[in-house]
């Protein structure tokens, strides 16, 4: 039998791993593979022992039995409920998708915040250091309510889906304005939240306008521009492309806890733990700090090559379910209005996509949307937070019909072996 080159080329790693040639040179620009010139110099070769590691290093642990029928991401696409989720994204708006996700139905339903829950919540985040992030908000938000609310163990569907309205209501309308985020300043109040996303066209100026309630009362959360007509509408198709991924870090730890019974707060609070990590949710404000020197520098090369010298790699570009690009990057910057960051988002996606094959991620066009509307730095991990709260709910949904703690892995242990 013919013995096994050690050298494989381009074309046969990227048919090892299921990817195209370019896709092999971008995890060859991030360091994830090393490669060596060819003799002939018109070509790269890869040690097998070197591909070998990578691809048991890329073979994820999942924890198995979970079966949903919420989220499909496949050919490049993303679709909720097997409805297309960038289509949603330019038609309809966050209320009737988390109604999709929950129920199956896509039927718009205000969110409206508990007016006590609201007061509860607000006085507690109040005292909280000026410099507390939007997310570390939203968990004492979230955690509060919880105490608040005597029937949240009820986990029937009914239930889930009406606390679930009322605490993404509620999550929003306790943050505090921008500006207002010191211990003791001014804040809004329930009665101006509770008025802001109500039902009654009287009270909410937005009522009968596509733009999402919702996105609405979150953008004054966010930034202390004013919006225009077109903003909140731009907010609205983040909330809804940013509502569920399938099964991901933050959606396991929320349906793991689900699996526990525990209550709809606690599985939220289980999914923002996780959503905490610079690799999850916070990756937005790393490429927003990315975005914004190229944007002061005026120079997205040389801002690519820093980084890269520094850090070792890009964040908001490359994401391993779309090796030929985030359709909902895509999306969100053509929604975005022309202007420096969206500008400088292309001018240095261009010059990544022509150097490795990478394409930009959701977390570079989150940077662009907070960076265009002069919103802080974790502007995006907060869109992120309150627009995943209904998908972690859509998997609790899912879990609370299924048998309880079935999630039980084993380790394998390499530790110590026990004395006699």
């Amino acid at each position: 039998m013919p013995r096994e080159s050690p050298l494989l080329t381009t074309e046969q790693v990227a048919a090892r791993l299921g990817v195209k040639p370019t896709t092999v040179y971008a995890y060859v620009s991030r360091g994830l593979l090393t490669s060596i010139r060819n003799a002939d110099g018109k070509g790269s070769l890869f040690a097998r022992a070197d591909v070998d590691a990578f691809v048991a290093g890329r073979r994820r642990t999942t924890t198995p039995g979970i079966q949903t029928g919420i989220t499909l991401i496949r050919d490049g696409g993303l679709y909720y409920r097997g409805t297309d989720a960038l289509h949603l994204a330019r038609t309809s708006t966050f209320e009737a998708v988390a109604t999709l996700l929950w129920t199956g139905t896509l039927d718009h339903v205000d969110l409206v915040p508990n007016p006590e829950l609201t007061a509860l919540a607000e006085a507690v985040v109040r005292p909280l250091p000026a410099d507390a992030r939007t997310t570390d908000r939203l968990r004492v938000i979230v955690a509060a309510a919880a105490t608040a609310d005597p029937l949240r163990f009820d986990t029937s569907a009914p239930a889930v889906i009406a606390t679930g309205r009322t605490m993404l209501a509620t999550m929003v309308s306790a943050l505090p304005q921008a500006g207002t985020t010191h211990a003791g300043a001014p804040h809004a109040g329930p009665s101006t939240s509770a008025a802001g996303m109500s039902g009654d066209p009287r009270a909410d100026p937005g009522a009968g306008r596509r733009g999402g309630r919702l996105a609405e009362a979150l953008w004054p959360r966010l930034t202390a521009r004013p919006p225009d007509p077109t903003d909140c509408r731009v907010l609205d198709a983040a909330l809804i492309l940013l509502a569920d991924h399938d099964i991901a870090a933050s959606t396991l730890a929320a349906r793991v806890a689900a699996s526990t019974r525990a209550h709809p707060y606690a599985v939220v609070g289980a999914g923002l733990a996780a959503l905490d990590g610079p690799f999850h949710g916070a990756a937005s404000g790393l490429a927003y700090a990315l975005l914004n020197d190229a944007i002061q520098n005026r120079d997205p090369v040389a801002t690519i090559a820093a980084r890269l010298r520094t850090d070792g790699h890009l964040p908001g570009f490359g994401h391993g379910l779309y090796p030929d690009g985030d359709p909902r990057a895509a999306t969100l910057l053509d929604l975005l209005d022309d202007g420096p960051a969206r500008d400088m988002a292309v001018r240095l996606a261009q010059a990544v996509r022509e150097r490795s094959g990478t394409h930009p991620n959701i977390d570079l066009a989150l940077a662009a949307l907070a960076l265009h509307h002069g919103m802080p730095a974790d502007a995006g991990e907060a869109v992120f937070a309150v627009a995943r709260t209904a998908g972690w709910l859509a998997h609790a949904l899912e879990e609370y019909a299924d048998r309880p703690s079935r999630f039980r892995p084993v380790g394998q242990y390499a530790g110590r072996t026990p004395s006699a």
